[in-house]
């Protein structure tokens, strides 16, 4: 058993640098927290070192973000793809000096979290949901797989230290068609977004996708914050035709994984079928920066689960949601399904009526 302590960290740079020399997922970073904390959250980042003082090894790192609950609840913990850990990636992991010689155990890491967080504050239960294989992470002890997940475990990630060739050749036969087809078409054209109009042209693109494929929105303001505190690190590509926008794609990254956000097409992105054309345009670009992985954001058996199966002949199974529970736990996992069960039969009332 490794000796590890906990410290807050309140340094942008600092946090945001040690996430992606860890190869952190980029839910962890800073300007993630940032967006949360402008809408109903508050984020806390925590380092995890092995042993005592300023000079010890950090061996992992969490962003917390904690929603406040109802009376004696306190609040409730989430880890959205933490902790992270210190673990070697990228051509020039090998002998890393700024990587630990030693890793703690997966679940010290998480243990030194969640006790960091009980011991400081009321909280109902501390959630993480790791961006680790379901093998690489295994939890028990005090540990309960959550009822509610946040994101799924299983998804999509692709591996872009292949070659551009071998990830087509792991598509289906239809999607290596249709991504050459849409590439093809020459009123399509694929650039950037850069400004927030150039967004909310996209945003119109996405109210359609939703009122098509039945699913909820935030408001358009938590759209502009995600594309302007993440910044950098959070991308936006769009096809356009005849300069307006027929599909789009908003992803977040890190320095090892971009991980995909939000997208919609329109009815001529359909025709034209843009969507392949800017995802494969949009890995192609995540595969230039240098990123490994590239996560298609779950696999929730709808029909775009259909479309993100043709990219590549397997799926991954991460290590899930766990709970680290506190006072009220209890009443928080099993009255919770039931309240989300009632808002959604609301919502379809509501949109019978």
């Amino acid at each position: 058993m490794t000796s590890l302590t906990v410290t807050p960290c309140t340094d942008r740079e600092l946090w945001d640098s040690t996430v992606k020399r860890l190869g952190g997922h980029p839910l962890q970073l800073w300007g993630w927290g940032e967006l949360k904390s402008a809408h109903r959250w508050s984020a806390e980042r925590v380092l995890v070192r092995s042993g005592s003082g300023a000079s010890a090894d950090v061996v992992g790192a969490c962003q917390l973000l904690t929603r406040t609950l109802p009376g004696p609840l306190g609040g409730f913990v989430y880890a959205p793809r933490g902790p992270v850990l210190a673990h070697a990636w990228g051509e020039s992991a090998a002998g890393d000096p700024d990587l630990p010689a030693a890793q703690p155990a997966p679940a010290e890491v998480a243990d030194a979290v969640a006790a960091h967080v009980h011991g400081s504050r009321r909280a109902v239960a501390v959630s993480i949901e790791p961006d680790e294989d379901a093998e690489v992470f295994p939890l028990s002890g005090g540990w309960r797989e959550a009822k509610t997940p946040v994101l799924p475990a299983r998804t999509l990630i692709l591996d872009l230290r292949r070659s551009e060739d071998e990830l087509l050749a792991d598509m289906s036969k239809k999607h290596r068609q249709y991504v050459r087809k849409a590439g093809r078409e020459e009123s399509l054209s694929i650039r950037p977004v850069e400004t927030i109009a150039q967004l909310d042209e996209c945003l119109e693109v996405y109210r359609q996708t939703s009122e098509r494929a039945d699913f909820g929105l935030h408001e358009d303001s938590y759209y502009h914050d995600a594309f302007t505190m993440l910044g950098d690190d959070s991308p936006v590509w769009a096809a356009y035709v005849e300069e307006r926008p027929v599909a789009f794609l908003f992803m977040a990254k890190s320095a090892r994984t971009a991980f995909e956000l939000y997208g919609g097409m329109d009815e001529t992105g359909q025709r034209l079928r843009a969507n392949y054309a800017l995802k494969w345009h949009v890995i192609r670009e995540m595969k230039r920066l240098g990123i490994e992985r590239y996560d298609f954001g779950g696999l929730i058996n709808d029909g775009v689960t259909t479309f993100k199966k043709g990219w590549a002949s397997h799926e991954n199974l991460l290590a899930g949601s766990w709970d680290r529970p506190g006072p009220g736990y209890r009443v928080w996992a099993e009255g919770l399904p039931l309240v989300k069960k009632a808002v959604r039969a609301l919502r379809r009332r509501g949109a019978s009526a």
